[in-house]
């Protein structure tokens, strides 16, 4: 069997998967021997890459050839947000979904699997069965959809491919969802491949998503709460995690969530709620990215109010840009708006990230120069954590790497302006060490003198 898709695991040697791509920069990156140049960040991902990369593997800017030469083709594209036109804000962007499926119509030979993979609002299935079926009637070609809505997470995409919670496999045609079975089946145990419908599959995906995130900021709305009354955060997302019915993932306070499918995910299905006309659950869902956005501005508000009312000219150490840990990806990173409101009450940032290069930290902020209108530093990118913190008068950690909960603070806080200020939105710095060193501290969930 031939496939295009995402890289396949070296369990399956016996299949040739082409990863292709209109985007050559992207496509040379993939196959740089240099595998620090990879396009993206991920753990494990080099190693699996260099393993299969050339065998089994491959990577090209020949899509029409291989569409051609395939019997299972993934359409794994870009679903964003819509920004003008009817749902935007809300509805997906469906326009790479339709053009990936017609250029599949044209190009296909034979009998062709068509796999959905990007994450997509129930029934767009139709949508490319719709497309194919025209090309069907018309060339004699024939063809199955399937969806298999990713379930790989950001920072553990390799550990969840090997060993996956679960897959889904929806479609109507047992023959095709067969067939993807099979190359799951290699080292996915059966009980974890769940077979259904083609909208069951798709909603579910996008149901898990929200409900999720849905748990990120309910414990984040707990964490306010925590702070006014004395209780601790942490303490209670430990009870309430242990309880059986409910579980302990994602009750982690922090600046909120970000990535490329929580808040599309949720915003699409608020429109879909809309479109049906169940408008009070569309409500419901939709606070959930309201809560979200209001912890962002609360994270920093309160770095302003701490910093005697105003933070213009003060040198703010930011550590951590990306969206989680162990990944480069910064869509919809809460680094993004905390900072850019820092920047608007006039603070000066340095901003550390151990993965993110400094050319995507200045496309997210949207601020073109480093040095402002009067000759005063807008933000600027650190080597480590300590030239981060030279001269500044708050230590801002907004990302999980692991390297931070390891910082040497006797010799950051010599470095800073005092007095001076940790604010940690991830709960990982050792406070106690920070606070014997002289800084004043703020935990998510904590707040202060804990």
């Amino acid at each position: 069997m031939r496939a295009e898709s995402r890289p396949i695991p070296y369990r399956c040697p016996h299949i040739q998967a082409s990863v292709v791509d209109l985007n050559a920069e992207r496509i040379a990156a993939w196959n740089d021997p240099d595998l620090s140049k990879l396009p993206f960040y991920e753990p494990g991902l080099a190693a699996l890459v260099d393993r299969a990369r050339g065998r089994s593997l491959h990577f090209s800017t020949e899509v029409d050839a291989a569409i051609a030469a395939a019997d299972m083709v993934s359409l794994s594209v870009n679903t964003p947000t819509k920004t003008k036109g009817v749902g935007a804000g809300q509805a997906s962007d469906l326009r790479w979904i339709e053009a990936s499926a017609r250029q599949v119509a044209a190009c296909a030979q034979g009998h062709t699997i068509v796999v959905e993979k990007s994450t997509l609002p129930v029934r767009t299935a139709e949508v490319v069965q719709t497309i194919l079926s025209a090309a069907q009637a018309a060339d004699g070609k024939t063809f199955a959809v399937l969806s298999n809505p990713e379930f790989l997470a950001e920072g553990t995409a390799i550990a969840d491919l090997e060993a996956p919670d679960r897959v889904l496999i929806g479609g109507v045609d047992p023959v095709a969802i067969e067939a993807l079975v099979a190359i799951y089946g290699q080292w996915v145990p059966a009980e974890r491949i769940l077979r259904t419908n083609l909208w069951s599959s798709e909603l579910s995906k996008l149901t898990a998503n929200a409900f999720l995130a849905q748990r990120i900021s309910s414990i984040n709305s707990i964490a306010a709460l925590c702070e006014a009354t004395g209780a601790d955060v942490q303490e209670v997302a430990r009870a309430i995690g242990t309880d059986s019915r409910l579980g302990s993932k994602f009750l982690k306070a922090g600046p909120v969530f970000g990535g490329s499918c929580f808040q599309k995910d949720i915003l699409n299905l608020v429109y879909l709620c809309g479109h049906y006309g169940l408008h009070e659950v569309a409500a419901y869902w939709q606070q959930v990215v309201v809560l979200n956005t209001w912890q962002q501005h609360l994270i920093a508000r309160l770095v302003v109010n701490r910093l005697f009312g105003t933070v213009t000219g003060k040198r703010i150490a930011v550590l951590g840009f990306a969206f989680k840990a162990d990944t480069n990806d910064t869509r919809e990173t809460p680094a993004i708006r905390i900072c850019r409101d820092l920047l608007e009450e006039g603070a000066q940032l340095a901003i550390f990230d151990p993965k993110v290069g400094v050319e995507q930290i200045a496309a997210d902020l949207g601020v073109e120069a480093l040095v402002g209108s009067e000759g005063e530093v807008v933000w600027q990118p650190a080597a480590d954590p300590c030239a981060a913190v030279c001269g500044a008068d708050a230590v801002l950690l907004l990302t999980e790497w692991q390297q931070f909960r390891q910082l040497d603070w006797p010799t950051l806080a010599a470095e800073m302006r005092q007095p001076a200020w940790l604010f940690d939105a991830r709960a990982v710095a050792d406070a106690a060490a920070a606070r014997a060193a002289g800084l004043r501290v703020w935990v998510v969930g904590e707040g202060e003198g804990r």
